[in-house]
């Protein structure tokens, strides 16, 4: 989790579907993905989304907003 939160805040998703030429090719679903899994994992259940909005934030129907740092993440300060 620390290690995704990270590529992601540094803009560096591309490290996390490296072996993955499909997900290399489609960065704007992979940062969609990665977002709405930040939120999926937030420790308060009440900042969690529903299953509803999952899958419209998945499919695109709806934007997927900024997600706050999930619980336990720690940021490097290198």
């Amino acid at each position: 989790m620390d290690w995704a939160y990270e590529c992601y805040m540094e803009g560096k998703l591309e490290e996390m579907v490296e072996d993955d030429e499909e997900a290399r090719k489609d960065k704007k679903r992979v940062e969609r993905m990665v977002k709405v899994a930040f939120w999926c994992i937030q420790e308060d259940p009440g900042l969690r989304p529903t299953m509803r909005k999952v899958t419209q934030m998945l499919d695109g129907l709806v934007e997927v907003p900024e997600p706050p740092r999930p619980f336990g993440v720690l940021i490097s300060l290198s």
